[in-house]
């Protein structure tokens, strides 16, 4: 997800801006205030798609164990005027030289920067990075990254020309409308669909992506989580009798991902569209409802608020993969209708992934360069027989084009 930030250029005396961590019993109505005039100044009579933390300012870095919040006061009014969330996880960066084992680095990753605007220019939101890397470093991260849409140019500036992060990875966001009508399980009569319980998956995403970057150590609490609907395997039929679970032998085709269900997170809302754009997407809408037979791919009701199910964990091997994945993805679409409220399935790749070939998704609605940049935080550390502490991650090639995203970073 973006978050718009103003390139800072002059900056006010550092005494008179103190930042400290975010108290959820004194600050929270001034922090939602601060959140709703920052989105407000972001619409200007313009498309777009606004973000209701539901109540929880620290909801998006919550699921983190570790994981901080922190506030910018100004003056001696103490008036909050900036904010920003951050978490340290430890994850894949690829495979060590001549090995199969992975290699880990703890990193932390840097979100919901917000500035009100009357104090944007000021330096506080370099300054809220600048002490929010220093907790992180604290809490044992060696790097630390952030997320912004390729069109951002002040975020994009703040972080690597005030704060020398380097542009790292850009994946691709899909996005695929919830219609009214249930999609066809076409291909389902020559493949079986499975629910994985949690420590069969747990095992499968380990093996599948030894290779890849920012894979979560923790993925067993992921997959145990409250908001994980499940993960589900789409295997031909052809293949079923050389799957064996029990042995951990993998069919020869099959399509994997895992399901989170972000709108008991957070709610979306799409606001400045034309009343001509209005009344294309509810007619649509409408039409699709009285017609599903018709199948008319519709437009959700975003014009309220409206959740999203989040794709992750994706990975397809064998002859007809993309032909299983496009069917879990199908799948996937029908528990969001049925589900109600949820107004799209989104998936996020790395943009050389095999797997994007088989994910259904409107070219209109998606982002096709989400832009990662990181920052190393500190030295490596000698590298040990679990295989942390790898050398500088930055300047190593990948060992995959595969890019796992974690459903609590969305």
């Amino acid at each position: 997800m973006s978050f718009k930030i103003a390139v800072e250029s002059f900056p006010i005396p550092a005494a008179e801006v103190v930042v400290r961590e975010y108290n959820e019993g004194e600050d929270k109505a001034t922090v939602e205030e601060l959140e709703r005039r920052c989105e407000l100044v972001g619409q200007q009579g313009k498309l777009s798609l606004v973000t209701d933390l539901m109540g929880d300012p620290i909801c998006r870095v919550r699921n983190f164990s570790s994981h901080v919040m922190l506030v910018a006061e100004y003056a001696e009014e103490r008036e909050i005027v900036g904010v920003i969330r951050g978490c340290v996880k430890t994850v894949t960066s690829g495979k060590k030289a001549s090995s199969e084992v992975p290699r880990y680095e703890n990193l932390a990753y840097i979100l919901g920067l917000r500035v009100l605007p009357t104090h944007r220019r000021l330096g506080v939101g370099t300054k809220l990075i600048h002490h929010l890397e220093e907790w992180c470093k604290q809490n044992g991260a060696s790097y630390a990254y952030m997320a912004t849409d390729c069109t951002n140019e002040p975020s994009l500036n703040l972080f690597t020309i005030k704060c020398n992060y380097l542009k790292f990875r850009t994946p691709t966001m899909l996005v695929h409308p919830v219609h009214a009508h249930r999609q066809p399980l076409c291909s389902s009569a020559a493949a079986a669909i499975f629910l994985l319980p949690p420590p069969l998956a747990d095992s499968i995403y380990r093996r599948v992506f030894a290779d890849s970057e920012f894979f979560p150590k923790d993925i067993d609490k992921i997959l145990t989580h409250k908001l994980n609907l499940g993960t589900f395997m789409a295997v031909s039929k052809k293949s079923l009798p050389k799957w064996d679970p029990k042995t951990g032998l993998l069919p020869p085709s099959f399509a994997l991902l895992s399901v989170w269900n972000t709108k008991e997170v957070f709610k979306l809302q799409v606001k400045g569209v034309s009343r001509l754009t209005y009344a294309w997407c509810v007619g649509s809408r409408v039409l699709d409802t009285l017609m599903p037979w018709l199948r008319i791919p519709s437009i959700p009701d975003v014009f309220r608020q409206f959740g999203v199910f989040f794709l992750y964990g994706l990975h397809m091997e064998g002859k007809g993969a993309s032909r299983l994945m496009k069917l879990l993805c199908a799948f996937v679409h029908n528990m969001a209708r049925d589900e109600g409220g949820c107004g799209a399935v989104v998936a996020e790749v790395g943009h050389r992934d095999p797997v994007r070939e088989g994910i259904p998704h409107w070219r209109k609605l998606s982002w096709a360069e989400d832009v990662w940049c990181i920052k190393k935080l500190a030295p490596a550390m000698q590298e040990d027989d679990e295989g942390c502490g790898p050398s500088d991650w930055i300047r190593s090639q990948p060992s995959s084009s595969v890019i796992f995203v974690d459903p609590r970073d969305f």
